[in-house]
């Protein structure tokens, strides 16, 4: 049998407040018609569906049409809750979502209670079951395994042994003779970082090993990290990464969907469908006069531009004129000296426009139409009759 495997959709992300909905339904609009085009037996959705735990209408919208289209192909659609989701809120939807196919998952369930998803393929009439993992944070891993596996929570004392525990369960629904697949959202270690994850969710006690899935599965789905890889272990288990770089840390990662090929007795097959919808990130250097000639070779892409020049009044204006595409406009380190901790104290017979001449100096800037400004609004400001017309004194 064959399916789609992908994750961390994050739907409603914007990128340094620019709205993306428009690459992001693109984007997921490609996955629908890989669906189709190789008739998969199910997609599944390794959580992170949404940006925020509280989506915009929009996101919402875009979410609803893409598992719609997807179950529209003739596909199961398994789909869950990561980090970034509402829990509660899918779960909400469930029972809705199940009248038109979809099967969405927001909080743990027992094995027998919904937590492995049961059903033919149809292209090969074999059973499928999928163990069904959503994202843990180490406060509800022990809840969660108290809840499923009816063992003392407090025989386990780390977050990867309740991991292991709830995944033992879960497996207690594979059956012999069935492809058996197991979905989770968290990370393993020893797998590399896509960029744009929230940290205190990847890092600590945050993860568990690749042994932890034994040997049982023939596949395991994982989303959480944005970056596509598999991973050494007793059966295949991969992330998918995310299905377009979410921020500029996430630039040299080639957005894909995969394609598994599975069957009993034997570990699956993989191969990478490249998404090629949204627009692409980048990272450029050089002085304003330097990108304003390399403007036509970026394209659409949104750009992170660090400028080797110093700081002056007007160079942002003067960058996103040659590069509307700019998201992020910095000075380049090399050319804005951080200010020394260890400098000596002012002497008190400095002027006020002394100090801020060194201050400038100090932070790379040097413009003499910002010290103007400066002397213009220090003059204002201490001048005896606008500091009357202040106070309320003046006559």
């Amino acid at each position: 049998m064959k399916f789609l495997h992908t994750s961390d959709w994050h739907v409603g992300k914007t990128l340094q407040g620019r709205s993306r909905l428009d690459e992001q339904e693109a984007v997921l609009t490609e996955i629908v018609g890989f669906a189709g085009q190789h008739q998969v037996d199910a997609v599944l959705i390794a959580g992170d569906l949404y940006d925020a735990a509280a989506p915009s209408a929009d996101a919402q919208r875009i979410l609803i049409k893409t598992l719609l289209a997807l179950a529209g192909t003739g596909a199961q659609v398994i789909a869950m809750a990561g980090n970034h989701d509402s829990p509660g809120m899918l779960d909400a939807y469930r029972p809705l979502a199940g009248h038109a196919g979809i099967t969405l998952l927001g909080q743990p369930r027992a094995a027998d209670r919904g937590g492995v998803v049961t059903f033919t393929a149809r292209s090969t009439s074999e059973t499928v079951n999928v163990a069904v993992l959503p994202f843990l944070s180490q406060r509800w891993a022990i809840r969660a395994a108290d809840l499923l596996t009816q063992t003392p929570a407090e025989a386990a004392s780390s977050y990867d042994q309740q991991i292991r525990e709830l995944l033992t369960h879960l497996k207690t629904g594979f059956t012999p003779g069935a492809v058996n697949l197991v979905m989770a959202h968290l990370t393993v270690s020893g797998a590399v970082h896509g960029g744009g994850e929230r940290a205190a969710q990847t890092i600590f006690e945050y993860w568990v090993p690749a042994a932890a899935f034994g040997t049982e599965p023939h596949y395991v789905a994982l989303g959480h990290l944005h970056r596509r890889q598999t991973l050494p272990a007793g059966c295949p288990v991969a992330y998918s990464g995310s299905p377009i770089c979410v921020d500029f840390g996430e630039q040299d990662n080639t957005p894909v969907v995969v394609l598994v090929d599975a069957a009993q007795g034997t570990p699956a097959r993989t191969t990478d469908l490249p998404l090629i919808a949204g627009r692409r990130l980048r990272t450029v250097r050089g002085t304003v006069a330097d990108l304003a000639t390399r403007a036509g070779e970026l394209g659409d892409a949104f750009l992170r531009v660090y400028v080797t020049e110093p700081a002056r009044a007007g160079i942002r204006e003067d960058v996103l004129e040659a590069l509307p595409n700019a998201l992020q406009i910095r000075i380049d380190p090399e050319f804005a000296a951080s200010a020394s901790t260890g400098r000596a104290a002012p002497k008190p017979d400095r002027s006020p426009s002394e100090l801020f001449g060194d201050y400038c100096a100090q932070n790379g800037v040097d413009d003499a139409r910002v010290r103007a400004l400066f002397d213009e609004l220090h003059d204002t400001l201490t001048s005896p009759a606008d500091a009357a017309l202040a106070t309320g004194t003046g006559s």
